[in-house]
């Protein structure tokens, strides 16, 4: 016997599994960050301050990726480019991330901190970070594990299909 479900269910199913797929790639995004910011303040105990302002400014962008993107596909789903690979699913430009700013709601509060974060000075020892990172980046033994664990994350998104449902 075949189970019939409505269209409408159906396109819950299919969002349901866009929105789980697109906080993997978040999910993986903000893990891989913080073990970059761990490996360089292991290195370059020095960095920590940066490291950590590095960290929570990539927090703030991708927790307002992963709100913005539930909403565009609640509400604007032709802003969703599903059909590229997940981290293009969504762009948001400065004027996007202003004009969501203006909302005083919770995705509001969330492009408030992104903006005031990518309009603030940057930390006066974010060239030695960048510098840092750029090294760290050169030598694979030390990054390995934890580049393996993201590259793995992102592989299996890959295997993901939500167009099936």
């Amino acid at each position: 016997m075949a189970i019939l479900i409505s269209p409408l269910a159906h396109a819950q199913q299919h969002d349901l599994c866009l929105s789980q797929k697109y906080n993997a790639y978040i999910d993986a995004s903000l893990l891989w960050y913080s073990d970059l910011a761990t490996l360089t303040t292991r290195q370059y105990p020095e960095l920590a301050d940066v490291s950590h302002w590095f960290l929570t400014g990539r927090q703030h962008h991708f927790e307002l990726n992963r709100a913005a993107f539930d909403y565009f596909l609640a509400n604007d789903p032709g802003r969703i480019s599903s059909q590229r690979s997940v981290e293009s699913w969504l762009q948001l430009s400065q004027t996007d991330v202003k004009q969501l700013a203006s909302r005083e709601d919770r995705l509001g509060q969330l492009a408030k901190q992104t903006y005031n974060d990518r309009q603030s000075k940057n930390h006066e020892q974010n060239y030695q970070l960048r510098s840092a990172f750029a090294e760290l980046l050169t030598q694979p033994k030390q990054i390995e594990k934890a580049l393996l664990r993201y590259n793995h994350q992102l592989e299996q998104l890959t295997k993901v299909s939500c167009n099936t449902l």
